[in-house]
């Protein structure tokens, strides 16, 4: 009990990393991935396709081959300087992007074409169309599973710590190894992640019951 209450604050130190990373690479990440499925959705097949090639290459390699691929790959360039931080926010931000722009792009095609007809007929553009009319009822529909998605993300941020990032995993090494306590550090560890998750799902279904369900 002792090794766990010494390290504790560090470990807590730790999640402060975990959590930014996080937080930062949920919305970017939605960003990229509303725009990746309107390019999905678009008629201009050039941007169709880099969209598309985007979200396949994304979801068909391991999250840590694109981690290694931007902090030590693009750090390989001549003209790009990467810090630890900034990799892995954009790391996880592409790669959670790819996963919301399928999310969205479902959620979209799922509102009757009709709705969408009958905004063009009242004089609304196709923006506003997209913005008043589709994107607030896709939402609704696609918000369980953006939220399970941004679960997911969180628990990739557990691997950051192979790129020396001091996150909550990382310190959860350092301590493991400076205590000769490894079952105790790394229990805390798991329960720590497993509060944490445990109050995003109940956010997520607060949420969930105010936009969806009303």
């Amino acid at each position: 009990m002792d090794t766990i209450l010494a390290a504790l604050p560090y470990l807590l130190a730790g999640l402060k990393v975990t959590l930014y990373i996080f937080f930062f690479s949920i919305i970017f990440g939605f960003l990229v991935g509303l725009i990746t499925a309107l390019m999905r959705l678009t008629s201009i097949k050039p941007l169709n396709w880099v969209a598309k090639v985007f979200v396949d290459i994304i979801r068909g390699t391991p999250f840590i081959v694109q981690l290694f691929f931007i902090y030590f790959g693009l750090n390989g360039l001549d003209f790009i300087s990467l810090d630890r931080t900034v990799a892995g926010i954009i790391t996880v931000s592409l790669n959670a992007g790819a996963y919301f722009s399928e999310i969205i792009r479902a959620g979209i095609q799922s509102i009757d074409k009709g709705q969408t007809e009958a905004a063009r007929s009242l004089g609304l553009t196709q923006a506003h169309t997209m913005r008043f009319i589709v994107l607030p009822q896709a939402f609704r529909r696609m918000l369980p599973t953006i939220t399970n998605q941004s679960i997911i993300s969180f628990k990739d941020t557990s691997l950051l710590s192979i790129i020396g990032i001091a996150d909550i995993v990382q310190k959860g090494k350092v301590q493991a190894s400076t205590t000769f306590q490894p079952f105790e550090i790394w229990l805390t560890v798991g329960v720590i992640y497993f509060i944490v998750i445990y109050l995003l799902s109940v956010l997520a279904s607060f949420v969930e019951r105010r936009f969806v369900l009303r």
